[in-house]
């Protein structure tokens, strides 16, 4: 499948997923600090938004074993979100804890006493693309990436591997089904493929 380049829908920026794996695995390769790596992995393991995401406390997951439940009420929403987390998850929040866990939030700013902001995230993003692209040579052309690349990522993925859309509707708490295929990038794609897949 192409990647969705679709640099703008409407009047707004689209923001892409990573629909590579070996930019995938070039950035967990090159986020040697714990932190950021922990961030990037549970950001395309849990669906959650980048404000959500970034709200997670040390208290809210040091006890979490694989299997278990992650409880977030997403502020967006005012949804309780519950998220089961994956062995990716548990061992990047487990390596991060090993060496961090005086302080209150999961992803603490360099001042320590804050959270990370969504927009130091957004930027954190694309540079990790940015050199991903350029470490693998995979060219990035007109692709935007950001803080809600991580998000977009999970979805997208979940999506090749054959997730139904109104269980990936219902994960991300979208009104409808064409709010998930317009906000993953792919709906245009799939549509194609069915043509070039079926000759009668």
């Amino acid at each position: 499948m192409n990647n969705p380049n679709h640099p703008k829908k409407g009047s707004q920026i689209f923001v892409s997923p990573i629909t590579n794996k070996r930019l995938i695995k070039c950035i967990k390769k090159n986020l040697e600090n714990p932190r950021d790596l922990c961030l990037f992995v549970l950001g395309i393991n849990t669906a959650l938004r980048a404000s959500d995401l970034l709200a997670l406390t040390v208290d809210q997951v040091k006890y979490l074993a694989i299997g278990d439940v992650l409880r977030v009420y997403e502020r967006k929403t005012k949804k309780l979100r519950n998220i089961t987390i994956n062995e990716s998850s548990h061992r990047a929040i487990q390596d991060w804890l090993e060496l961090y866990q005086d302080g209150m939030w999961l992803f603490p700013s360099q001042r320590g006493d804050k959270a990370l902001t969504v927009g130091a995230l957004n930027n954190m993003a694309k540079h990790w693309c940015a050199v991903a692209h350029v470490e693998t040579g995979i060219p990035q052309g007109n692709i935007n990436y950001g803080s809600h690349m991580l998000r977009k990522t999970f979805g997208y993925w979940q999506r090749m591997a054959g997730v139904p859309v109104p269980i990936l509707m219902k994960i991300l708490n979208h009104a409808s089904q064409a709010t998930t295929l317009t906000y993953l990038g792919i709906q245009e794609q799939e549509i194609e493929d069915v043509y070039m897949g079926f000759n009668l």
